[in-house]
């Protein structure tokens, strides 16, 4: 029997709607398919036979993300460390990460069921940071970390080093370090190449940067990126996916690198990444 974990994204009015056609779809495979999800949520959905109290350590098949691909990233992230894969079904409002459209959504569960998909492994990187003398690790991330400046700051005195070699300094509203995954995210908007997820490669994109020379940088995925924060006042946060942030200090050195674990992340045969491409980014018009 299969177990599969739900995550909807409380904050979007479609995913009731998706949870009751979920419902409805598994509610004559109860002796295939065991459905679970955190209690609390589970209740809130009106679905209180899927709650569990302990989601985080329940073993599970698959995880299914209803929402956008914040929330697929965030499931991914919550799940990469145990090696279980996870699937979005979209209804945000581009989703390159997530596979199933509201169209589809039954077929594709059946997909689903019968192990009709393929796991796909993408790149998360870590981010630490060694600050007054203590080093520690903040987080991890599929599609990018940023390094920007806060609401009231002005423009952001960094400079970089790849492997302990000098690049650049920058002055500028930031730096992205994405992975091949996430140069459609936020680093596609600040002017970085669209690379193929499959390219072991990390992606070092300056944010308005106030020079000619700072252009982005594509990289082999085991070279480790330092990033020295100048050592006076500046307000900077660091995040992972958008979705978690930390304050930076001045003088603080961030490094990022590739993790240990890969994400897991399921996709189907009959779509591939460049009929993606086209769908979302130009509405297969080209």
């Amino acid at each position: 029997m299969k177990t599969i974990a739900i995550y909807p994204n409380i904050n979007k009015d479609e995913s009731a709607q998706v949870m009751e056609r979920i419902r409805s779809y598994f509610a004559d495979k109860q002796d295939r398919v065991r459905i679970v999800m955190s209690r609390s949520i589970a209740e809130m959905f009106n679905c209180p036979e899927y709650g569990i109290d302990d989601l985080d350590n329940e073993p599970i098949d698959l995880g299914l993300s209803i929402g956008g691909d914040g929330t697929l990233l965030g499931v991914c992230r919550k799940l990469y460390t145990r090696k279980i894969p996870a699937c979005g079904i979209n209804i945000g409002r581009v989703g390159f990460l997530t596979d199933i459209e509201l169209t589809e959504l039954e077929s594709r569960l059946d997909n689903l069921l019968n192990g009709e998909y393929q796991v796909v492994e993408r790149t998360v990187i870590s981010g630490s940071v060694l600050s007054q003398g203590n080093r520690r690790m903040l987080g991890h991330a599929i599609n990018d970390v940023v390094i920007g400046k806060g609401g009231l700051s002005r423009m952001l005195s960094l400079s970089m080093r790849i492997d302990d070699t000098m690049i650049n300094d920058y002055k500028a509203d930031g730096v992205i370090v994405s992975t091949a995954t996430g140069s459609t995210a936020y680093s596609l908007s600040a002017g970085g190449p669209i690379v193929n997820p499959s390219v072991p490669a990390l992606l070092i994109t300056p944010i308005c940067p106030h020079t000619l020379d700072a252009r982005p940088m594509i990289i082999p995925d085991d070279e480790e990126v330092q990033i020295y924060i100048a050592a006076v006042h500046q307000d900077i946060q660091m995040t992972f996916d958008g979705q978690e942030s930390f304050q930076l200090l001045p003088g603080d050195v961030v490094y990022i690198r590739k993790g240990k674990n890969p994400a897991r992340i399921i996709k189907f045969g009959d779509k591939n990444y460049y009929d993606t491409l086209k769908s979302k980014l130009w509405g297969n018009s080209k």
